[in-house]
């Protein structure tokens, strides 16, 4: 009289429902968890540099050298660690000069800001971040890619400061147009991957790609293994989806500003054949961005985006050069 397919339903809804519970739980432990770990690693390795505040927030600024041009180098977009991200030429060029990592809110050992990230926002934290550290200028800057922006605003808007830029496969502004390209972004919903725990597994199911790719020896077992941390703690957090989510307008602030005339500027790039229906391809690009720019160099090396990994010493010997033949140099 009675069918029994509702109580068979009732049973399945209930297995679905203990399912869902028992992996909410498992969530809720690896969350947990990734916050207990993240604040024991952030007590037992404390910061190579020293913190200085801006805005209310702590941002790490790593000094290393004494003499000769002070370099300010600034790190690619997503770019986790930055001063260990640097550290095989950061050694070698603070052989010469006095290097300095500030680490942007979002990155490395500094913290995470509410502040939006636009060019603007982002020039001035450095410039307050290197005042509030006693970095006395000019700068050399050393941008590596989407820090290109970042560089190109900071010599407009603060032009007595920068005496030099040497950069490395660095975004510009007028790439877009240059090669009728979209803006990329990174989704919403990356800014889960640190605090969820996704990033610390990540570090041990696949150290490879958290790690840079570079020989044997170039970073050392230590540094390896803080980059694999720091990636854990701050892997695509929210400034710096936010930061990838602002580069279209950040691009549209900067469109129309070009290198100034008499500012040298060195550029670093991969050597290509890529080259596209127009003949137009990254080389041509950067010569062109330069062809007005009295003082500079344009350097070609095999390699990757990254090519501070593999041609740290190249690069430190040529930024030295570059420098002790400018009329910038102090």
């Amino acid at each position: 009289m009675f069918s029994m397919r509702p109580k068979r339903k009732f049973k399945f809804t209930r297995i679905i429902r203990n399912v869902l519970l028992f992996i909410g739980a498992i969530l809720l432990v690896i969350v947990s968890g990734n916050g207990v770990i993240t604040r024991y690693e952030h007590k037992q390795y404390p910061a190579w540099g020293q913190y200085v505040e801006v805005k209310g927030k702590k941002m790490h600024v790593y000094t290393k050298g004494t003499k000769g041009n002070t370099i300010v180098m600034l790190p690619g977009l997503g770019t986790a660690a930055p001063v260990l991200d640097f550290e095989p030429l950061l050694n070698e060029l603070a052989k010469q000069n006095k290097v300095v990592v500030v680490e942007p809110f979002g990155y490395g050992w500094s913290d995470l800001t509410n502040e939006e990230r636009t060019v603007d926002n982002m020039v001035e934290e450095l410039r307050s971040a290197l005042q509030q550290a006693n970095i006395q200028g000019p700068y050399t800057l050393l941008p590596h890619s989407v820090s290109g922006i970042y560089s190109m605003y900071y010599a407009h808007k603060y032009p007595d400061e920068i005496q030099a830029i040497a950069g490395i496969d660095i975004t510009l502004p007028q790439a877009v147009d240059y090669f009728n390209e979209s803006v990329p972004e990174l989704p919403v919903y990356m800014r889960l991957i640190a605090p969820s725990g996704l990033a610390r597994l990540a570090t041990y199911i696949a150290p490879s790609d958290v790690l840079p790719i570079a020989d044997e020896g170039t970073y050392s077992d230590e540094n390896k293994k803080l980059t694999k941390m720091i990636t854990a703690w701050k892997a695509y957090n929210t400034n710096v989806v936010s930061e990838s989510r602002e580069l279209k307008n950040n691009i549209s602030t900067t469109k129309a500003l070009t290198f100034p005339p008499n500012l040298p500027v060195m550029i670093f790039t991969t050597e290509t054949d890529k080259v596209n229906k127009d003949g137009r391809s990254n080389i041509t690009f950067y010569e062109e961005q330069l062809k007005n720019v009295h003082s500079h160099q344009l350097i070609t090396f095999k390699g990757h985006h990254y090519l501070h990994w593999t041609q740290y010493k190249e690069i430190a010997k040529d930024v030295n050069a570059f420098l002790s033949a400018s009329p910038a140099s102090p």
